[in-house]
């Protein structure tokens, strides 16, 4: 079953200024059990959504490689780490390995990962909303919430208490 991406990204910009303001919210009052309720959210939301219905993630964005990623791939691939870098990456503005552009180049038909043992870390915590320190990455989250139909969720489930 595939997820109607064009519908998600109407509705996630359309509710973006009010997870915005839920964010601001949260970072001015700084709530001491944050972590849980996003963890709470995010094992809720996980329970229902199969992330192979969308990779939305690994069509539209790219994760930040670093060097035991890149070492870790060069590997699978039986290339110089100099290589796969020349292959498959570039360096963006804040000067982070990130591919040279999007769908993945791992990403399946299937919408599977081609090298999911193998694939780099940021890949391995996204969409980050089951870490430590929520209150650190709200941005981040934030801007995810218009990439993944499962943070646009859990953002949502957070800010029903704080939408007025």
């Amino acid at each position: 079953m595939s997820l109607d991406l064009d519908k998600f990204s109407k509705e996630s910009k359309s509710e973006f200024p009010a997870n915005k303001k839920v964010k601001d919210k949260l970072k001015a009052t700084r709530p001491k059990n944050l972590d849980a309720k996003f963890h709470q959210a995010h094992k809720e939301v996980f329970e229902k959504i199969d992330c192979l219905d969308c990779a939305n993630c690994c069509k539209t964005t790219s994760p930040i490689l670093i060097q035991t990623d890149i070492d870790r791939l060069s590997k699978v691939f039986r290339m110089r780490s100099s290589e796969f870098i020349d292959t498959y990456l570039f360096r963006d503005e804040e000067g982070d390995y990130v591919f040279k552009g999007a769908p993945c180049p791992f990403l399946g038909a299937d919408n599977g990962c081609l090298v999911y043992e193998d694939r780099p870390k940021a890949c391995r915590e996204y969409p980050h909303t089951d870490r430590k320190n929520m209150l650190g990455i709200l941005d981040l989250t934030l801007k995810n919430t218009l990439v993944c139909p499962a943070v646009l969720k859990i953002f949502y489930e957070i800010g029903k208490d704080y939408k007025k």
